[in-house]
Formats: C-alpha cells, sequence, structure tokens
C-alpha cells in the first residue's frame, strides 16, 4: 500500500483493502451500478468512489484505467436513460409537488428550466459535472419533455467527456506520485488531495451562483408575462 495511504484515515484503508481483494470485473460492475444509480436520481457518492478507485489503481495496477472509464460512462449513459424515461413519464407537475422529497427543490427545477433554456442539450453535458445536478439533470431533461435524439447525443458526450476525466486526471496525478517516497510524496499527495477539494469547492460557488441567475431568469420571464396579460 503506498505511503500516503497507509498514513490515512481509517476509512480508506478498508476501502483499500478491500479493493485488493475484489475482482476487477467485479470491482467494475460494482463501480457501474453505482454510477448508474446515481444518474437514476439517487444520492450516492459515485464521482468520489470513482476519483479513489483511479488513485487506487494508479499505485496498484489491480485494476486498469481503461476498464474503469468503461465502467463510468457505461453507467452514466445508462442510468440517465433511465433517469429521464422516469423525468419523462413523472412530469413536471408532478416534480413541482413531489420532488422535494427526492431533493429536486423548487429552486433546482428552475435551475434546470434555465439551464436547458439558455443552453439546449448543451445544458445536460454540462449538468453532468455539477454536483446535484449529474444526479437530477435527466430526470429534468424528461420532465421537460427534451426531445430524446438531443439528450442522448449530449448525454453520451457529457458520459465520455465525465468518465474519461474522472479517470485519467487522478490516476495519471497519482502516477506521478509514485515517482517520489518520503515527505516529497507525501506533499505531493496533500497538494493533489487539496486541488480536488478546491475544484469541488469552486464547482459549489458555481452552483449557488446558477441558481441566482436562473431565479434572477425566472423573474423577469414572470414579470413579462405578466405585462404582456396587463396589455391584452
Amino acid at each position: 500500500m503506498p505511503l500516503y495511504l497507509e498514513e490515512a484515515s481509517p476509512l480508506i484503508q478498508h476501502l483499500s483493502a478491500f479493493l485488493e481483494h475484489l475482482p476487477p470485473l467485479y470491482a467494475y460492475l460494482t463501480l457501474g451500478v453505482i454510477i448508474l444509480l446515481e444518474s437514476t436520481g439517487i444520492p450516492l457518492p459515485a464521482e468520489s468512489l470513482l476519483i479513489f478507485a483511479s488513485l487506487y489503481a494508479s499505485h496498484t495496477h489491480h485494476f486498469t484505467p481503461e476498464g474503469l472509464i468503461i465502467s463510468a460512462i457505461s453507467g452514466a449513459i445508462i442510468g440517465d436513460n433511465i433517469g429521464y424515461i422516469i423525468g419523462y413519464q413523472v412530469g413536471y407537475r408532478l416534480l413541482e409537488k413531489h420532488g422535494h422529497k427526492v431533493g429536486l427543490h423548487n429552486d433546482r427545477l428552475i435551475l434546470g428550466r434555465y439551464l436547458f433554456r439558455r443552453f439546449g442539450g448543451v445544458g445536460v453535458l454540462l449538468g453532468r459535472f455539477i454536483a446535484f445536478l449529474r444526479i437530477l439533470i435527466a430526470i429534468l431533461a424528461g420532465a421537460s419533455r427534451m426531445p430524446w435524439p438531443t439528450f442522448t447525443l449530449y448525454n453520451a458526450l457529457g458520459g465520455v467527456l465525465w468518465g474519461a476525466c474522472y479517470v485519467l486526471i487522478p490516476y495519471e496525478l497519482g502516477s506521478q506520485i509514485d515517482s517520489f517516497t518520503g515527505p516529497v510524496g507525501i506533499g505531493l499527495a496533500t497538494v493533489m488531495l487539496t486541488l480536488l477539494v478546491g475544484s469541488f469547492l469552486f464547482l459549489r460557488h458555481h452552483e449557488h451562483t446558477l441558481v441566482k441567475k436562473a431565479l434572477a431568469d425566472e423573474e423577469q420571464r414572470a414579470a413579462r408575462k405578466k405585462k404582456h396579460r396587463h396589455f391584452h
């Protein structure tokens, strides 16, 4: 086990020990299913598991980056299509009434509408890289009646980019740490983890910014509609 993992939290050490005894095929399938379930709207730590598995693979070579990428992309695309079907069948009004029970609060519904209205299918691709929207974007696309061919195209592009980035970047960073030992290796690991946490906080900040823009846009649209009705 790499030095910085030996000095890591007990949870990471237990995960490392578990992965060491798990056949690669089962690991790929398990990871793919977790990503699939998250993409259908179930809040699971799929992204964190994917990053950890990639870091682990870079040191042990127990898994291949190709296998992890295939698992990630397959789970993301299949799960999002299931989420799209759920959203299409359930409908937007039902989500407005009961969505808060599964984390789809009104501001998130408004944000989904805003992204689709402003970016179209690109909103599906962007949503794959935004924390809470990654779980909900497919359901929102289906509920908003986005054409399925458009959704499929941008969902596939988003799944491929997301899977490749979240495997190859941690894998490459983890591989570079192997070139160093002692305090230097631990220092690089600390920097890497800091960058990952910083990226998460950066995205969280922009999530709030997007929500504010979406709410402002919704208010402007409501005002224009009210003004239009007044003149007619």
